[in-house]
């Protein structure tokens, strides 16, 4: 027969257990509606408050649970986020994709006048006479920023194509961090020209063409592959990233979805194969050899 105290030692024990059960079924909870974090880098016009609630709205409803839009500075804090799985995806560049190929899976690739290709614009004043990319030679250059394809990495493999860096060539270089804040660096003359997404460019010609009739277009790039939306593979098999996916490639379908695409002037979204970034890829390895 169990004495009084005992009982009382029990009635705490049981107490405490039935506590630490509810305790670990709140955390668990709690960890059920955490958001879903997505990442965006300077590539996205994302200054645009119309276009980001409608981005958000349709993730999470499609999702299924509250999704949070992650914007840093630069496109490398990003990517760090995203390859520590800090952020469970996010629109990068092809650039940063490819140096960390090995720990991301691609998501979608965006669709752009029926391809999803985009190019690299070398551009300059529109009062400036300069025939070719030669003619930039002395120049103060804008670059967007150093993990950018378009904004740095195009313009880099040019030069070391030619046997030159771009210390070599102009005369001074610095990075805006935004594609839009090279166009505008250009226009103001606080740049004598720069290296810009030509998407962020053309999709500026219908939004503030007052400040790209200041400029023009002295080189385009080849076409490569549209900065894409990735995830960490660790994540692979995660339902809210299976659902995002179909949420991008089913957008074009979809009201709300189509609201956000005619806000980015996009056609939609494809499943691509990581191929479609191979000529990034060579970049890279031009300017690695070249060093």
């Amino acid at each position: 027969m169990p004495t009084q105290i005992e009982s009382g030692r029990r009635k705490v024990l049981k107490a405490a257990l039935g506590g630490l059960g509810l305790l670990t079924l709140s955390r668990k909870s709690r960890a059920d509606v955490q958001p879903f974090q997505f990442g965006l880098t300077p590539v996205f016009l994302s200054n645009d408050l119309e276009l980001l609630g409608h981005l958000q709205a349709y993730l999470s409803s499609r999702l299924g649970s509250p999704v949070e839009l992650v914007t840093r500075r630069t496109y490398q804090e990003i990517t760090s986020l995203l390859v520590s799985g800090q952020i469970q995806s996010a629109w990068i560049c092809g650039y940063p994709y490819v140096q960390y190929k090995a720990a991301l899976d691609l998501v979608a690739t965006p669709v752009w006048h029926g391809k999803p290709l985009y190019q690299s614009y070398m551009i300059a004043a529109t009062s400036r006479a300069v025939a070719d990319w030669t003619g930039l030679k002395g120049d103060v250059h804008a670059f967007s920023d150093p993990d950018s394809n378009s904004g740095f990495l195009v313009t880099r493999t040019l030069l070391a194509k030619n046997k030159l860096l771009p210390e070599q060539f102009f005369s001074r270089s610095f990075f805006t961090y935004g594609h839009r804040n090279v166009v505008r660096a250009v226009a103001s003359g606080l740049a004598q020209s720069g290296s810009v997404d030509g998407y962020v460019y053309e999709v500026m010609r219908e939004t503030e063409p007052d400040l790209i009739k200041q400029t023009r277009i002295v080189r385009s790039s080849e076409w490569l592959g549209f900065p894409p939306v990735a995830s960490p593979k660790s994540l692979a098999a995660d339902p809210r990233v299976i659902a995002l996916r179909q949420a991008l490639v089913s957008m074009k379908g979809d009201p709300e979805g189509q609201k956000v695409l005619d806000l980015l002037r996009l056609d939609g979204f494809l499943a691509t194969d990581p191929s479609l970034f191979d000529t990034i890829a060579a970049e890279v390895e031009i300017v690695r050899q070249f060093g």
